[in-house]
């Protein structure tokens, strides 16, 4: 199994930009992928963004593609998400979450942001001035 726990929210202003990070723990020796997900107050959760922890590549929507960057640590045990240039309509709570895949079609079905199976806590963003 995996566990995944993430950090940094917080309150900023429209306008900046702000990071959150993801520690991945548990049976890492499995190919897996790691998922920034968010929910906006009444609304449904939406998928962001993921990166493979197990090898390359990484996918973002295309709605947000032009304002957030996946990236992880050198060890691949911590995924980042930078935000930039945030509307106070990216306020929400965000989550990782990560899933084990095997074969292309899962890695493909897990980059876009299918069939989670182990999700953190979430963390609080709201932008407001």
């Amino acid at each position: 199994q995996l566990q995944v726990a993430e950090s940094g929210g917080g309150l900023v202003e429209p306008g900046d930009s702000l990071g959150l990070s993801c520690a991945a723990s548990g049976d890492t020796s499995r190919p897996y992928v790691v998922g920034w997900f968010r929910q906006a107050p009444g609304k449904e959760r939406e998928f962001l963004a993921s990166i493979n922890l197990s090898g390359a590549g990484s996918f973002y929507v295309d709605s947000l593609q032009d304002r957030l960057i996946i990236d992880t640590d050198t060890g691949k045990t911590t995924v980042y998400l930078q935000m930039k240039r945030l509307k106070p309509e990216d306020t929400g709570v965000y989550y990782c979450a990560a899933r084990y895949y095997f074969g292309i079609e899962e890695f493909r079905s897990a980059l876009r942001g299918n069939n989670y199976s182990y999700w953190g806590q979430g963390t609080q963003v709201t932008v407001s001035s």
